[in-house]
């Protein structure tokens, strides 16, 4: 899979010349305004359904439980090994990927950095369509896809899908617009594990980073 962040591009701050706008193709948590708005420190309004082509949603984040900033615990008290998030990844069949635009600083990209620590930033603009040709009306745009050291092609043992999590990101692309959680669980695999409630145990999470998954 790819490796390496794409650099961003240098504001131009001529006169008369808009500064460049940045987006991050939201294809999971961060469709939830909610949950984005926490981590940015600002409301986030009504977020334009968009598509990334070339790529596909999976359930291959795999989150270390016992040795990273946060623990959870099942309902009957034991410590799951890994818990799943998604991932996006390219994929050589012509799929897609449905999600939104979340329009961002510079600086709130560095934000987003810290919050999808398990992930690298990659540049996807021209796999975008927004309605628009190439998600014209941004000069970049980014997606999170899993460092190879978080990224399990099959399931680890003793991993598990926080319910929560799947209820937020449901709940956020219903949001979207007619269809679109539809298209997110057509495009999208059922988890290949057990999806259970969890109970954070054990806390380092930074400040905004969410804490219900």
């Amino acid at each position: 899979m790819p490796s390496g962040r794409a650099a961003l591009p240098a504001p131009d701050v001529e006169a008369g010349v808009a500064l460049s706008r940045f987006a991050v193709f939201a294809y999971a948590s961060l469709v939830s305004t909610a949950s984005a708005g926490e981590t940015l420190g600002r409301p986030v309004g009504v977020l334009p359904p968009a598509r990334i082509e070339g790529f596909a949603r999976s359930w291959t984040l795999g989150r270390d439980n016992f040795h990273s900033e946060k623990t959870f615990a099942r309902p009957d008290g034991s410590l799951p090994r890994f818990c799943l998030g998604l991932n996006l990844e390219p994929t050589e069949s012509a799929g897609y990927a449905n999600g939104a635009l979340l329009e961002l600083s510079e600086p709130e990209l560095a934000r987003l950095d810290l919050r999808e620590v398990r992930y690298e930033r990659l540049e996807v603009t021209d796999a975008i369509a927004a309605g628009r040709p190439g998600g014209a009306d941004f000069d970049a745009v980014f997606i999170y896809t899993a460092r190879s050291e978080h990224h399990h092609p099959a399931p680890p043992a003793d991993a598990i899908v926080i319910r929560s999590y799947l209820r937020t990101v449901e709940a956020a692309f219903s949001t979207l617009g007619r269809g679109q959680l539809d298209l997110f669980r057509a495009t999208t695999a059922a988890p290949p594990v057990e999806i259970t409630d969890a109970t954070l145990v054990r806390d380092r999470i930074p400040e905004g980073n969410p804490r219900d998954w």
